[in-house]
């Protein structure tokens, strides 16, 4: 099933795809943060591509799959949206900052100012996900599974399937973010796949479709679980 879950600011739609069944764990997956990202994009696309056929033989995760959270920068090529600012780096966490406007990660003139960002908000508020994959890309060899809240055990399985390090930090700032909002603040564990930008896409899927695999696999032995609690954002 396909649902818009908000539009940007040029009116773009934001549609998430739902897939397996809504009273199982919730896995939610975004794709297309930063418009310059596309490998983010197809390889969240190609997943729902995939999960459909599968999902009848696997009903015990609730797939919700965004592959593009930014439209107007990828129409653009851009990583910011038309307005000039990083989704990415808009969330009204308590590190938020606003940053120098020309930059490539300007954090907008308030937090949770841009449509985009109130669009996942209401995504994540909405399908309440027991573990979070915002997929991005990554130049110089620097792919890996940075996790967020209490993510580490989610990274390290994916890990033992794509291969890439398991780091609780990209290593620069990232105020703002979507990992701080909802792994942090929120306590979701929270898992940003980077893939490498040198890679094709078939390269990108054959070493990550296991690694999703593993994570529906393991998501849905916890589908006896009380409905989860999110944390205050203060």
């Amino acid at each position: 099933m396909k649902v818009t879950i908000g539009k940007s600011v040029k009116h773009r739609p934001i549609e998430a795809f739902l897939l397996g069944s809504s009273a199982s764990p919730t896995l939610l997956i975004f794709g297309g943060f930063h418009g310059d990202e596309p490998q983010s994009v197809s390889l969240a696309r190609r997943l729902s591509d995939w999960l459909e056929p599968e999902t009848a033989a696997a009903p015990d995760v609730c797939w919700v799959i965004v592959p593009l959270v930014n439209p107007d920068g990828y129409a653009r090529r851009r990583r910011r949206n038309v307005r000039g600012v990083d989704i990415n780096r808009n969330f009204p966490t308590q590190d938020w900052v606003r940053g120098r406007k020309r930059s490539r990660m300007f954090g907008g003139d308030r937090p949770e100012s841009e449509p985009e960002t109130r669009a996942v908000m209401k995504a994540v508020q909405r399908f309440g996900p027991r573990v979070i994959v915002s997929i991005h890309s990554i130049s110089g060899g620097r792919q890996c599974n940075n996790y967020n809240g209490p993510g580490r055990r989610w990274a390290k399985l994916m890990a033992r399937c794509n291969s890439y390090p398991v780091t609780d930090s990209i290593g620069y700032p990232t105020p703002g973010s979507f990992g701080t909002w909802a792994g942090v603040e929120l306590g979701i564990p929270t898992i940003t796949l980077e893939l490498p930008t040198h890679h094709s896409l078939k390269r990108c899927w054959a070493d990550n479709r296991g690694a999703f695999a593993a994570l529906g696999v393991s998501l849905s032995r916890h589908r006896r679980l009380p409905p989860l609690t999110l944390k205050a954002n203060s």
